[in-house]
């Protein structure tokens, strides 16, 4: 297993300064991880000290509740990849959720994810929508929708999922590490059920070590988003020399 290639090593917290960041793409380009992410105002510094690698730039878009506007996260979106990033993780709108307004929730992602498109373009591991609704593998270029577990009921994340693959995004992603919860075996378990095995899941929150790690790709995690990516792998390598 290539561990490293599963984890988006991510720091998120208000207070990350530019030593951090420049840490952070350090760390990330030593263990090739998938991802180095950051918030919006970090993109251009990441790119431009991940430029040439295998590590893609990731961005969190709408962050960290869900409430903008879709016109704000569109915008988000687009500059965001203007300055450099390659994978935008949107924040889904749980109040309309909440609310029942299902088509708020659709079109809300699916114009980010048809920013994105539009924007970036497409790779094999992303193809693009053949409408802005998305295709039959339920994938467009990168774009993870965090669904905000921990404030859903399960009928509301199997909802939630679907809703994501119908409007072309490419994972469903549990949380954003700031509500009342993280990822949970169980709710990894839920969403790969629900989406299939042409669709990424990502588990993040409350990931910091290898054992949850490990945990979470057993249980249909293609990423781990983590601030603990160094540890986790320091724990697999030692895991490694035991065996």
């Amino acid at each position: 297993m290539d561990l490293n290639k599963h984890i988006d090593h991510t720091i998120l917290k208000p207070e990350a300064s530019e030593a951090d960041i420049r840490k952070l793409c350090a760390e990330a380009l030593k263990y090739h991880f998938a991802t180095a992410f950051v918030n919006p105002c970090w993109v251009e510094l990441a790119a431009s000290l991940l430029r040439g690698s295998d590590v893609k730039v990731g961005v969190a878009i709408g962050f960290p509740l869900g409430a903008h506007t879709t016109a704000s996260k569109v915008f988000q979106t687009r500059e965001a990849i203007a300055l450099g990033a390659q994978e935008p993780d949107m924040v889904i709108n749980v109040g309309a959720i909440k609310s029942g307004n299902w088509d708020l929730v659709k079109n809300d992602i699916a114009a980010v994810v048809e920013a994105a498109w539009e924007n970036l373009g497409t790779t094999p591991e992303f193809p693009a929508p053949s409408t802005a609704q998305g295709n039959s593998r339920g994938q467009s270029l990168g774009v993870k929708v965090i669904l905000e577990t921990c404030l859903l009921t399960d009928d509301e994340k199997v909802r939630a999922a679907l809703t994501a693959k119908e409007a072309g995004a490419a994972f469903v992603k549990t949380s954003t590490g700031f509500s009342t919860g993280g990822a949970t075996v169980e709710d990894v378990k839920l969403l790969r059920r629900t989406v299939g095995p042409g669709m990424g899941v990502k588990a993040s929150g409350a990931i910091r070590d290898y054992t949850t790690a490990r945990a979470m790709i057993d249980a249909g995690a293609t990423r781990v988003g983590t601030s603990a990516g160094v540890k986790i792998m320091q724990d697999y390598l030692a895991s490694l020399k035991q065996e």
